[in-house]
């Protein structure tokens, strides 16, 4: 039962006999479990989502009382909700597809399609698809970001070489006059943070993930252990 993946759908209808049969169909559908949070308008729905409720598709009906579905899905956008959005309709319509597919909505159904495998085929596959964009622009992220971390630390390292070199040619030297005194123990540590600053450098340059560690309290810090 553990493994049973949960669907949470915001069902927007304002036709409470129809919703109802959405989700005894979707309930029927296995494995997955869908959660059916329904709401009869657009208003509602907002609200709901204004509340940070969270959820993995909306379903939504087109003709809704005060605003239509496009209307709503403006809504959706310009509070930057990315939920991904599947229109419900009583038929095909062509002017309504062009209009769908300018607003970047996933899919749409005939309401005749929900007693089908149709809907819950759909609405998985519309979810995949979203993973899927969140999983490209994480990657797109993290590539920028890795190239700007990059660019700094080539800036960084230009800096601080001539310092470094200097550093560690002064110690070198020290340790010959103070092989037999307690000032060798200090010009040792000093060598060996040198060292590990070196070390540092080189992984920053060729890091190859942005992953982060705790470092203290909510700062975090590039992992650089590997």
């Amino acid at each position: 039962m553990d493994d049973v993946r949960s669907v949470r759908i915001l069902l927007v209808e304002d036709n409470k006999d129809f919703a109802k049969l959405v989700e005894v169909f979707l309930r029927k559908h296995q494995p997955e479990h869908f959660d059916i949070v329904w709401k009869e308008n657009g208003k509602d729905a907002l609200a709901e989502i204004a509340r940070g409720q969270e959820f993995d598709v909306i379903l939504m009906d087109y003709f809704l009382p005060g605003q239509n579905g496009l209307e709503i899905t403006r809504a959706l956008h310009d509070q930057h909700v990315r939920t991904p959005v599947v229109f419900l309709t009583v038929n095909k319509d062509f002017d309504l597809a062009v209009e769908v597919m300018k607003l970047g909505v996933e899919d749409y159904l005939v309401k005749e399609e929900i007693s089908t495998p149709v809907l819950p085929k759909t609405i998985l596959s519309v979810i995949e698809r979203q993973e899927l964009r969140d999983q490209l622009t994480k990657l797109e992220v993290t590539q920028k970001r890795l190239e700007a971390i990059a660019e700094l630390v080539v800036k960084i390292s230009q800096e601080v070489r001539l310092p470094l070199d200097q550093m560690r040619l002064n110690v070198t030297e020290l340790m010959k006059f103070h092989e037999a005194d307690n000032l060798k123990t200090y010009l040792t540590i000093i060598r060996d943070n040198l060292q590990r600053i070196e070390k540092k450098i080189v992984k920053l340059k060729d890091l190859k993930t942005d992953k982060t560690i705790p470092y203290i309290k909510d700062i975090r810090m590039l992992d650089l252990s590997e």
